[in-house]
């Protein structure tokens, strides 16, 4: 048994020691360069971009740039850069910053606030957290107006299925826009998502209404159909939770600083030098 048990300890190590290996990019004179860090130098500049979903030419140039930084590093530590004066009080302004930065995050992270404390914010703030009125339609582009007017005159008589079904037969036949192969199918999009002319347009009508007018915009004259018309209203407790738990830790936060600093301040011994240099003037 006792066999048994190291080797299976031996197995977990090498996984272990695997695992990280499968990290490292490459190696700059026996230093490891890993995705991690390539992933902190994309997202330094692109925070939502992926190292690992990069395309292959991108992920090179990342690499290449990471191997120079260890390499410049090697040489100002050869060239003393590391010895100069300036470089330690920066070191020491960098220390103090990242304690600070540090202590603040603890601080946040110590908030609690209890699932009562973010219903009972919901309940009182319902109207700040609305979904937005959304719409789902369907258009056909012409060229020019009067192909517009003929779309619309032989639609205009049908009602229920039979005018969604001519009017998705149409818009494959007719429309010039690239939304034409899925019968001018432009999904569900919310108020302001589309140009003023064809968003005042759309939002006037109702369920299963066509307009009645060629609607102009500057890619051409759009007849539009609509499916389903959503009103605004509130977003469901779950939906928001996270974000009102984010937003009172906050407040939690911002009043514990205040109330902190003031007491450190009442205790520390603090002279404006600003205002004795203008009592000797």
């Amino acid at each position: 048994m006792l066999k048994l048990a190291k080797t299976s300890l031996l197995a977990v190590a090498v996984m272990a020691t695997s695992v990280v290996a499968s990290d490292i990019l490459v190696t700059v004179n026996g230093k490891n360069i890993t995705k991690q860090d390539a992933q902190a130098f994309v997202a330094a500049s692109a925070p939502q971009a992926n190292f690992m979903e990069l395309p292959p030419a991108e992920k090179k140039m990342v690499t290449e740039r990471l191997v120079e930084k260890v390499l410049f590093t090697e040489l100002a530590a050869q060239e003393g850069i590391d010895k100069k004066p300036e470089f330690k009080r920066n070191m020491e302004k960098i220390r103090d910053e990242l304690m600070v930065n540090m202590w603040m995050k603890e601080q946040l992270d110590n908030a609690i606030v209890s699932e009562s404390e973010a219903k009972a914010f919901y309940d009182k703030n319902t109207d700040k957290f609305m979904e937005k009125a959304s719409m789902h339609a369907r258009h056909i582009l012409l060229e020019n107006e009067k192909d517009a007017q003929d779309i619309i005159d032989t639609l205009k008589s049908l009602k229920g299925e039979a005018l969604k079904a001519k009017f998705i037969e149409l818009a494959k036949a007719k429309s010039t826009g690239p939304s034409a192969p899925n019968g001018g199918d432009l999904g569900t999009f919310t108020q302001g998502q589309m140009v003023p002319e064809f968003s005042k347009a759309v939002w006037a009508l109702d369920k299963g209404q066509i307009t009645t007018k060629p609607v102009k915009t500057q890619f051409g004259y759009h007849v539009i159909y609509l499916e389903t018309k959503t009103e605004a209203k509130p977003a469901s407790y779950e939906k928001v939770k996270n974000n009102i738990i984010t937003l009172l830790k906050q407040q939690q936060f911002t009043v514990k600083i205040k109330e902190v600093a003031k007491e450190l301040k009442s205790k520390a011994k603090i002279v404006d030098m600003t205002e004795e240099v203008n009592a000797t003037k």
